[in-house]
Formats: structure tokens, C-alpha cells, sequence
């Protein structure tokens, strides 16, 4: 086994009292190609070119506070002791159920005041959520965070991963599961999926809703995997838990919609 592996530096530019960390740069990377990809698709469906630039510039912020908030709740006993470490985004602990809460209540105000359907926006702004979200988890692989637990560096080396990534895998002494990466994979396929999706003739609102159905799928078994996971009660992990109840609710929502007459969603192509 190696044991003179080096992690790669969380800091991506050193410019001596401010640094730049990985970690940000993944989750503004991710939210910029979010944005565009949300900026093209609200163009074929006759929506303003500004929508979504200020629906992000609005969004995005909440969304972080909204995430950072969920992740303080839920590990209030150590936070509590450091409450200086409150405002640390830039070492991790940001909850995607988090994100989710503060994207859909910024969008709700959004919708009202723009006079806009919540569920077309919604529509629209699904594949690059999830897009975001593949992206945004390599943020937690240079913070060497979210991984699963201990394996051999050769179960890593057979599942033909480049030795960047096995190497960062290894902490502490330890190799682990790389769930980063099972998720971000999962999100990617999730993002080609959505993208082939929203040409068919779905229903308002119901590519959001397998968005959140598919998403919350793979969370839940991944986040079985996970060391690292905020608990709801000793023996029950948060995130699994939010996951059941989004796909059942999702299928409800689907359900109950359809049973109601829901309109299908019709693009708007400009030529």
C-alpha cells in the first residue's frame, strides 16, 4: 500500500489573505452551466433571455444559505461549540436537500411576482439543478468529504479510476469508497435523461417531479454508503428519509395532477 500519497490542495489560488478554494469553484462552475442551460431551454419556451439570470441572481445565494442552514441544524452540537465555523462554506457542509428548499421557495415568490407558472419554471430549471449537483459533488473530493467507507486500493484500481482519484480516496491511513463519484455519475446520466425528457409530451411540472423522484432514487441508496451522513435519530439518516418522502409526495403530486386534467407542457421554438 502507498503510504506517501499527497491530497490535492483544497486551495485553488493562494492570493495571501484571500484563497480561493476548490470547493467554491465547483459549486459556481456548476451553478454558471446550470444557468446557461436554463437560459437556452427558458429562449425556446418564449420566456425573456433575463428570467433566469435574475431568478439566479436571486436563487443562488438563498439557495447556499438555505443549505448552509440545513447542514448547521443538523450537526448543532458541534457548531454550537464553533460558532465561528458557521460561515466556513468554502470546508464543505452544504446540503443539496437544503439547496432544494431555498431554490423552490425563491421560486415560488419568483413566479408571483413575475406572473409566471411556478411548475414552468420549475420545468425548465431541472436538468441544470441536477446538472449542478454533478458538478458540485468533485467540490467534495478535493475536500476529501461525503465518501464511503474503508476499501482496498485495489477494489478502487478494478474499477479502472484514474490514480488521481484513488489517490484522493485515500485519508487517513485508509482508502474509501469514492460516493462522490457514484453520485455524480448517477447526476450526469439524470441530467441526459431530463434533457431528452422535456421534448416529450410530459405534463407542467412533472420533468421537475422525476428530477426529484430520479435524484432522490440514487441519494438513497448512496447515502447508505456514506460515513458522514446528519441523522435524523440514531439509526436513521436524514437524507434517506427525505428521499422516500419526496418520491412519494412526487408521486402524488403526478397523480393527483393528471387525475385534475393538467395541461400538457408545449415548447415554444423560436426561429
Amino acid at each position: 500500500m502507498k503510504t506517501n500519497i499527497e491530497a490535492i490542495d483544497p486551495v485553488a489560488i493562494d492570493f495571501g489573505p484571500i484563497q480561493l478554494h476548490w470547493y467554491a469553484v465547483m459549486i459556481i462552475s456548476g451553478a454558471l452551466l446550470g444557468l446557461w442551460v436554463a437560459i437556452r431551454e427558458s429562449e425556446r419556451r418564449g420566456l425573456p433571455k433575463e428570467t433566469f439570470v435574475d431568478l439566479a441572481s436571486i436563487g443562488i445565494p438563498i439557495s447556499i444559505i438555505f443549505a448552509r442552514i440545513y447542514y448547521v441544524i443538523f450537526e448543532w452540537e458541534y457548531y454550537v461549540d464553533h460558532p465561528g465555523q458557521i460561515i466556513a462554506v468554502w470546508e464543505g457542509g452544504l446540503a443539496i436537500h437544503g439547496v432544494l428548499i431555498g431554490a423552490m421557495l425563491t421560486m415560488i415568490v419568483f413566479a408571483k411576482v413575475r406572473n409566471i407558472s411556478f411548475w414552468k419554471l420549475a420545468d425548465i430549471l431541472a436538468p441544470s439543478l441536477i446538472l449542478a449537483q454533478a458538478i458540485g459533488r468533485w467540490g467534495n473530493f478535493i475536500n476529501q468529504e461525503a465518501h464511503g467507507g474503508p476499501v482496498t486500493r485495489e477494489f478502487l484500481m478494478n474499477l479502472y479510476l484514474p490514480e488521481f482519484i484513488v489517490n484522493q480516496m485515500y485519508i487517513d491511513e485508509m482508502y474509501y469508497h469514492p460516493t462522490f463519484l457514484y453520485e455524480s455519475f448517477w447526476n450526469f446520466s439524470g441530467f441526459i435523461l431530463l434533457m431528452f425528457l422535456r421534448r416529450s409530451n410530459l405534463r407542467q411540472g412533472e420533468l421537475f417531479l422525476i428530477y426529484i423522484m430520479y435524484y432522490s432514487f440514487g441519494r438513497f441508496f448512496i447515502e447508505g454508503m456514506r460515513t458522514d451522513s446528519l441523522m435524523l435519530t440514531e439509526n436513521l439518516r436524514m437524507a434517506q428519509f427525505i428521499s422516500v418522502i419526496l418520491i412519494l409526495a412526487s408521486i402524488i403530486i403526478i397523480w393527483y395532477r393528471r387525475k385534475k386534467g393538467t395541461q400538457i407542457s408545449t415548447i415554444q421554438i423560436k426561429v
